[in-house]
């Protein structure tokens, strides 16, 4: 159940909580509550920022600094959790299905402390990912963005592409076509890639693209 789900049984509560008592003359039908969703909700996570669609349940774009962070904790058992008031993805929409929840500010890139390995497992930070590019050639270039930063900070931009004949789900989540990620280095140099939101049959290096194209 979504977040403004809750919103709404909340309100209504209230209202009903609030007519306890209240002869049928006093009686006033509540109002209904109209939820508009949001296409661009910003959350800054302190350790990435994000903009949020809560129409398509899904990122706009998400960045952060790869810094060469030590690995001190492992994810363990962390599940993913839901942010106050932001009308998100949720557990229903990767049931029974190929997506995995793919994070975009990966966690073993934050695996410094447990705060921030855990503020990865936010809802506003995963993506529906078809689950052999996540677990395949996503990975493997985060990993290589992290050998990357051994020698300096890279600036990691990553933004969601929804054709317009992208998926919709009968839960009402959208599935993303693709996923853009532009690295910017210490010396200000850029590299540019482009996965198609589908099995992978390549190497990570070469979905590589002219930045900008």
């Amino acid at each position: 159940m979504k977040k403004y789900h809750f919103l709404l049984f909340f309100a209504t509560l209230i209202s009903c909580s609030s007519q306890l008592g209240s002869s049928s003359e006093d009686f006033i039908e509540p109002e209904p509550i109209e939820i508009v969703l949001r296409k661009d909700v910003f959350i800054d996570k302190g350790i990435f920022q994000i903009s949020y669609n809560e129409e398509f349940q899904q990122p706009n774009w998400v960045e952060y600094i790869a810094s060469n962070r030590p690995k001190n904790v492992s994810r363990g058992d962390l599940d993913f959790f839901s942010e106050p008031n932001v009308y998100t993805s949720d557990n229903n929409d990767y049931r029974n299905n190929p997506w995995d929840r793919g994070h975009m500010a990966p966690a073993a890139t934050f695996a410094d402390t447990f705060e921030n390995i855990r503020t990865t497992f936010t809802y506003v930070n995963c993506a529906m990912q078809w689950d052999q590019l996540n677990q395949g050639e996503w990975v493997e270039l985060e990993s290589q963005i992290r050998e990357w930063s051994v020698e300096g900070d890279v600036k990691v931009r990553i933004t969601l592409v929804f054709e317009e004949d992208h998926i919709i789900r009968d839960t009402g989540v959208h599935i993303p076509t693709g996923f853009e990620k532009k690295l910017t280095f210490a010396d200000n140099t850029t590299r540019c890639f482009y996965f198609p939101n589908e099995d992978t049959d390549r190497n990570w290096d070469e979905y590589e693209v002219t930045c900008g194209s």
